[in-house]
């Protein structure tokens, strides 16, 4: 991950309370790439980490709990519709996480849509350094389908990638499946995904759409969370990264997706608000 700017700037901080009030107001807001300066792209990714640190640290004073993090900008196509090269990351907190037998509310969301991951959970604290994917391999407690609800506070998901990375990833909700499996069991780069919304099929991939295997994905935030000073431990949750594209979530409508080797998981959403 690109160094950390040491220094907390005004532009820091409008950033993050545009991002704030956007989600105070349940309305999209302007790109904040306006407010940096450079034109360096790793001054840029830099800028972009901060804003969203600023925004965890708020987070968490208000009393909402880390859980774990996501992986994003896994596909090569989105990393090329970006023009970047490596993935992003953001957090996981206990109030985005929603169950199978849950109605969404749709009012919880900006401007939804919906990807089907592999969700690990971690056994084993990912603090060592020069970590290899077999450490993370053994290090993975199970494994199980999972989507992630990605929502952008950016109006009309009109994002670089300065601020994606500022708006937690674009991250929203996450629901896991109910049939968790040992990774021992699983060809993950192997495995093929099928993603229906009111039985229609939408999305279908592989596993190897997600940097070429979904553990390759961990490995990456591994290394890059040690690095920043937050490694991953026993106990997170980390979603991979979509298999699959990504689609807009449409009012009363359940999907479900099927993921060779880990079953299925659902998410049923309400009514528009």
């Amino acid at each position: 991950m690109t160094t950390l700017p040491r220094v907390i700037t005004s532009r820091h901080a409008q950033a993050a309370q545009r991002l704030q009030q956007a989600i105070r107001d349940r309305t999209p807001c302007a790109p904040i790439r306006d407010l940096v300066t450079t034109d360096d792209p790793e001054a840029q990714v830099a800028f972009g980490y901060a804003v969203q640190r600023l925004l965890t640290e708020a987070a968490r004073e208000s009393g909402r709990r880390v859980v774990g993090a996501k992986i994003g900008l896994t596909s090569e196509a989105v990393q090329k519709q970006l023009g970047v090269d490596q993935p992003d990351t953001g957090v996981l907190f206990a109030d985005m996480a929603r169950t199978e037998d849950q109605v969404i509310d749709l009012g919880d969301l900006l401007q939804p849509k919906i990807e089907a991951e592999v969700a690990f959970t971690l056994r084993a604290d990912l603090d060592a350094p020069d970590l290899t994917l077999d450490q993370v391999r053994d290090a993975v407690g199970t494994a199980v389908a999972a989507f992630e609800i990605v929502d952008s506070r950016v109006e009309n998901w009109d994002i670089r990638l300065i601020d994606t990375v500022a708006d937690n990833a674009s991250s929203g909700l996450f629901v896991l499946g109910s049939d968790p499996r040992p990774l021992r069991e699983l060809d993950l780069p192997a495995v093929v995904m099928s993603m229906s919304a009111n039985n229609e099929v939408v999305s279908r991939g592989i596993g190897a759409a997600c940097l070429g295997d979904p553990c390759l994905a961990l490995l990456w935030l591994a290394r890059t969370a040690r690095k920043s000073g937050s490694p991953l431990r026993a106990g997170d949750v980390v979603l991979s990264g979509a298999l699959g594209p990504m689609v807009p979530v449409s009012p009363n409508t359940t999907y479900t997706a099927t993921i060779e080797g880990l079953g299925t998981v659902r998410a049923a959403f309400g009514p528009a608000r």
